[in-house]
């Protein structure tokens, strides 16, 4: 899953960036409005975290300037206004949700992969590909009806793949610009070596010079 950032405090875009990165999730931060718009309009996520109060331009002008190119992006408004006329005025806007600071983190997880399914369209938390089962909610992957113990991100990784089943992942969309292509290709090794154990049909294919595709033979 690949999110987008937009909060100008250093402090709290370091911490909640490695959370998330902690959680599984490839993130991309910026730390003013003018930055966030331009990853936003370059780049595909699976949903925007945005604050209101950025310097350069505010966040509801970068949430009208996306909506306003046909940018569907879930976004997720993270901010210190928490009065009624405030969320609405958000809502209005164009956000798919909202959350005021303080928060917990654990409630920011929660939201941000709801929205992630309601990216994809994935009213069951279950999504099934061949004999894998991957349970968005629990956070598990079985194969075959074993169990697969898989760490943050080889799941997330997974789950991308998964939510977008058949068709062709870049490596940007499994991580985020930090990364180089080889750390990538490190995780889906390891993430083979547990999903597609010797004496099953392969699940996880490369495409060269693309990326990564999840899909059952025919």
């Amino acid at each position: 899953m690949r999110l987008l950032l937009i909060e100008d405090y250093p402090p709290l875009r370091a911490s909640v960036s490695q959370g998330l990165r902690e959680a599984g999730f490839a993130v991309d931060a910026a730390a003013d409005g003018r930055e966030g718009l331009w990853y936003a309009e370059s780049n595909a996520y699976d949903a925007v975290i945005l604050d209101l109060m950025l310097p350069k331009m505010d966040g509801l002008e970068v949430l009208r300037r996306l909506r306003g190119k046909g940018v569907e992006t879930h976004v997720l408004i993270l901010t210190a206004k928490d009065a009624v006329e405030d969320r609405v005025r958000g809502l209005n806007a164009g956000a798919d949700d909202y959350l005021t600071k303080p928060f917990a983190f654990a409630e920011l997880l929660a939201r941000l992969r709801a929205l992630v399914r309601r990216q994809y369209d994935a009213k069951d938390p279950v999504v099934r590909v061949g004999d894998l089962e991957i349970d968005t909610l629990a956070r598990t992957a079985r194969r075959g009806g074993r169990a697969q113990a898989l760490t943050a991100r080889e799941f997330a990784i997974l789950q991308m793949l998964a939510l977008r089943a058949g068709q062709v992942v870049s490596r940007t969309d499994l991580w985020d610009h930090e990364a180089t292509s080889n750390v990538v290709d490190v995780y889906v090794a390891r993430l083979r070596r547990k999903i597609d154990r010797p004496g099953l049909p392969p699940l996880i294919h490369t495409r060269r010079g693309q990326g990564y595709v999840l899909e059952a033979a025919p």
